[in-house]
C-alpha cells in the first residue's frame, strides 16, 4: 500500500461515532473510498462508546480479524464490539460474516457495498438472537443506504441483552452449576447414539453439571480436524450463548489435536468423555491411594495435550469446576509431568505391595472372599450395606464408590465370608484409568466368587452385562466363578422380571434396598462355598454359576 493510504487508515482511529449509530455516513463514505482505491476490504471494530478499537485491512474478498482474547467476561452476553467492513463485489452478508458474529460474539456485523464510483451504496446488518426464531439464530436488518439507517444501535443492543437476561435462569445461586451442551457425533445408528447419550447425561449430572441441551449429529465421516464441520461448530457457539452454556461435552474421546483445534476455534471450554469420567473420579476419590490413582490417570491424559499457555490451557484442561491436576500443573513442562508420573507410579506400586501383604494374610485365614462387581450405579454399595449392616456411601450417581471397602458377612454355624465392594465399570473405560486402578482391581484376583450386580430396570442392561464381561476379560478375570444378580426388581413388574431371568441360567433377582429379598442370594452363596455341614471350604474352581 502507498504511504498516503496507510496514513489515511491510521487517521481512522481518531474518528468518533455516536453510540446510537451503527456508523456515521461520513465514515461509511471514507471507508468505501479507501477500500475502492486500494482494492481491499477494510473493517473497523467499534466499541459501545463509539471509539474505534481496531482498523483491519484484508484482501479483495475477505478480512482476517485480530485475536480478541477471551469472551464473555462476567455476565456479558456480547463482546461490546461491532464490526463494520466493506464488500467490493456487492455480495450480501456471507458465511464468513456469520461465523465472525457467532465465534467472536460481536454486538453486530455490518457490511457496506462499495459502488463502481467508490461510494457506499447499501449497508446490511445482522445480529444474534437471544433465542432461535423460526430455526434461525440471527436477525438481518433491513438493507438501506448508510445515510438512511433508522436504527438506534444503543437501544437495540440494550434490548437484546435484557432479553438474554430474561431468558437466563430466574434464580442464581452462589455456587452456580456449570451448564453444558452434550454432543454426540456418530457414523452409527441413531439408536446407538441415543443410548450412549443417555449415559453421557448421567455422567454429566453425576459430575454436578446442568445439562441444557443434547445434540446428536449423524455424519458420513468424521472431520479429522474438528470432528464436526466449522459451520456446525459456529452454530454451537450461538446455542451456548443462548442457553448460557459454559462448556461442550463430546460423547467420544477427542484426540489432543482435535481438542486443541475445537477449543481454539470456538473459544469455549471443551471436554470429552474421558475427561468427564476423570472429573467424576476426582470428586469421589477419598483415600490417599484413590487420589494418587486419579492424579496419575489425569496426568497421563494431560501429557499429550500440553500445548499453549494460560487461558488456552485452562480452557482445555480445567475440567468441570476446574478440578483435576489444576492450572499450575498444566503450565509445567512435559519433563516435570513425566517425572511426576514416575513418582506416582512408584508410590502406587508401594501401596500395592502393602495391599498384597494384607491379602496374603487374609488368604492364610482361609476365609472365603466375595467381590461385588458390576456396571456403575447398579446398586453394589447398597447391597454391601444391607448385607453387612454397614454405612458406606451409596448414592444414585455414576462412580459414587471409588475406594474398595471390605466387610465380613456372617452365616449360621459361625461361618463367614469377606465381601468387597469395588469401583463400578463402564463401557469404553479409559485405558489410563483402568491401568491406574489396576492395583485396586487386583482385589478381584483373590476373590473366590464374583457377584455381578446388574440394574435390571435399565433398558440397556444387556449392553452393560456385555461391557462388564469385556472388562473382566481385559483383566484376565473372565474365568472367575461369577453369580449374576439382577437388582432393582422393585422397579419392574414381576412377570417382566421372570421373563428376563428365564434367559439367564442360575441368575437370581433381588432388591438391594430390601433385605427380605436376599434369601436366594444367601442360599446360593452357601451352596457355593460349603458342600455340607462339615464346614469344608469348597474349591472355588469347582463351580461357575454363570
Amino acid at each position: 500500500m502507498k504511504a498516503s493510504a496507510i496514513h489515511q487508515l491510521e487517521r481512522i482511529y481518531r474518528r468518533k461515532i455516536s453510540p446510537q449509530s451503527i456508523i456515521s455516513p461520513e465514515l461509511a463514505r471514507l471507508l468505501s473510498q479507501l477500500s475502492y482505491e486500494i482494492g481491499r476490504q477494510i473493517g473497523i471494530l467499534i466499541n459501545r462508546r463509539g471509539d474505534i478499537e481496531y482498523v483491519v485491512v484484508g484482501d479483495s474478498k475477505s478480512i482476517m480479524l485480530p485475536k480478541l482474547g477471551r469472551t464473555r467476561e462476567g455476565k456479558k452476553r456480547f463482546r461490546g464490539l461491532r464490526l463494520v467492513h466493506t464488500h467490493l463485489k456487492k455480495e450480501p452478508i456471507n458465511n464468513d460474516d456469520l461465523t465472525d458474529l457467532a465465534l467472536l460474539r460481536l454486538d453486530l456485523v455490518a457490511t457496506i457495498e462499495v459502488g463502481k464510483d467508490g461510494l457506499p451504496e447499501i449497508l446490511r446488518g445482522v445480529h444474534l438472537l437471544p433465542a432461535a426464531k423460526n430455526g434461525s439464530n440471527w436477525n438481518f436488518l433491513e438493507p438501506a443506504h448508510p445515510a438512511n439507517i433508522d436504527i438506534n444501535f444503543r437501544d437495540l443492543i440494550t434490548s437484546l441483552e435484557e432479553e438474554f437476561s430474561r431468558n437466563s435462569s430466574a434464580v442464581e445461586t452462589k455456587e452456580r452449576k456449570e451448564k453444558a451442551i452434550l454432543i454426540s457425533v456418530t457414523t452409527e445408528r441413531i439408536s446407538e447414539a441415543e443410548y450412549s447419550m443417555a449415559e453421557l447425561t448421567e455422567l454429566a449430572i453425576s459430575c454436578g453439571v446442568e445439562v441444557v441441551d443434547r445434540i446428536i449429529q449423524k455424519v458420513h465421516s468424521y472431520n479429522p480436524a474438528y470432528l464436526l464441520g466449522k459451520g456446525r461448530l459456529s452454530e454451537l457457539v450461538v446455542k451456548c450463548m443462548q442457553l448460557e452454556a459454559d462448556l461442550l461435552i463430546f460423547d467420544r474421546n477427542l484426540s489432543p489435536a482435535q481438542a486443541n483445534a475445537i477449543a481454539d476455534y470456538i473459544d469455549i471450554k471443551v471436554i470429552d468423555r474421558t475427561q468427564l469420567i476423570l472429573d467424576i473420579f476426582a470428586q469421589h476419590a477419598h483415600s490417599m491411594e484413590g487420589k494418587l490413582q486419579v492424579e496419575l490417570a489425569q496426568l497421563k491424559y494431560t501429557l499429550p495435550r500440553l500445548v499453549g499457555k494460560g487461558t488456552e490451557m485452562s480452557r482445555l484442561m480445567g475440567g468441570i469446576g476446574g478440578r483435576g491436576p489444576g492450572e499450575t500443573k498444566l503450565e509445567i513442562d512435559r519433563r516435570k509431568v513425566r517425572k511426576r508420573i514416575q513418582f506416582l507410579e512408584s508410590k502406587i506400586k508401594k501401596l500395592s505391595q502393602g495391599r498384597s501383604v494384607r491379602r496374603a494374610k487374609r488368604n492364610k485365614s482361609n476365609i472365603p472372599i466375595i467381590s461385588i462387581i458390576g456396571y456403575t450405579n447398579a446398586g453394589k454399595s447398597t447391597l454391601l450395606n444391607n448385607l453387612t449392616a454397614s454405612n458406606l456411601t451409596a448414592e444414585s450417581k455414576m462412580f459414587a464408590t471409588l475406594d474398595p471397602a471390605s466387610r465380613r458377612l456372617r452365616f449360621p454355624k459361625e461361618r463367614e465370608v469377606i465381601i468387597t465392594d469395588t469401583v463400578g465399570f463402564i463401557k469404553d473405560l479409559p485405558k489410563d484409568l483402568l491401568n491406574a486402578f489396576r492395583t485396586t482391581l487386583e482385589e478381584l484376583e483373590d476373590a473366590d466368587l464374583l457377584l455381578h450386580i446388574v440394574d435390571i430396570s435399565s433398558p440397556s442392561f444387556e449392553r452393560q452385562i456385555k461391557s462388564v464381561n469385556e472388562i473382566l476379560k481385559e483383566l484376565n478375570l473372565n474365568n472367575k466363578p461369577t453369580l449374576l444378580v439382577f437388582n432393582k426388581i422393585d422397579l419392574l413388574d414381576e412377570e417382566v422380571v421372570k421373563n428376563i431371568l428365564s434367559s439367564y441360567k442360575d441368575a437370581i433377582a433381588i432388591c438391594a434396598k430390601k433385605r427380605e429379598t436376599f434369601g436366594k442370594l444367601i442360599e446360593k452363596i452357601e451352596e457355593f462355598f460349603w458342600i455340607d455341614d462339615k464346614d469344608k471350604f469348597k474349591n472355588s474352581n469347582a463351580l461357575i454359576l454363570s
